[in-house]
């Protein structure tokens, strides 16, 4: 298996809405174990199947809760339903996020805090997770992914203009930008 480069901000792939899967084989299971390979070497929480350039509604994720429990595990498919988000200002501390597509950069943003996820495993057996807090807003993070959106897309302001100053200052934003897990630099 193998580490898989991660596309920034303005790549295509990332701001268009991702394909079901209907082939589940071989290479689904590869895309797969190199979606967690990837993830686990960026480091991330999450990783969907249009950031390593795949334009496949897939995400896996990796989340250790407080009380020491962990889950991981990947959706196929999935459909999202979550309650109603919070009015109000994100908070700096506690609504924080970031993301591998727009690298080293964390800015609040505002999250249901409660999800639930249903889609399918590598099987296709039905998969469906009850979400809370930081797991919630995982899943809210990746499945805005499959759908062409990334999290500062849904800033608000000052944070919306912030954000693209630093994509802008980055010379990001334009196709083919990517950076790869493990190495340096930035290619593109």
């Amino acid at each position: 298996m193998a580490i898989r480069p991660i596309r920034i901000t303005g790549d295509p792939v990332l701001h268009t809405v991702a394909k079901e899967v209907t082939v589940f084989d071989q290479d689904l299971r590869d895309l797969v174990q190199d979606m967690y390979e990837t993830m686990d070497e960026a480091p991330g929480v999450g990783l969907a199947a249009p950031q390593v350039g795949v334009n496949l509604r897939i995400f896996v994720y990796d989340w250790d809760a407080e009380d020491g429990s962990a889950q991981r595990g990947v959706v196929i498919n999935p459909t999202l339903e979550i309650s109603e988000i919070p009015e109000g200002e994100p908070d700096w501390e506690s609504e924080a996020e970031g993301c591998l597509s727009v690298p080293g950069e964390r800015f609040p943003i505002k999250r249901a805090n409660r999800a639930l996820v249903r889609g399918v495993d590598l099987d296709q057996n039905p998969v469906e997770i009850a979400a809370e807090g930081w797991f919630a807003r995982i899943f809210q993070h990746e499945f805005d992914h499959l759908n062409g959106t990334l999290y500062v897309d849904r800033l608000v302001e000052p944070h919306k203009t912030d954000s693209q100053k630093v994509i802008e200052e980055r010379g990001w934003g334009q196709p083919g930008l990517f950076w790869t897990p493990g190495e340096e630099r930035l290619e593109g």
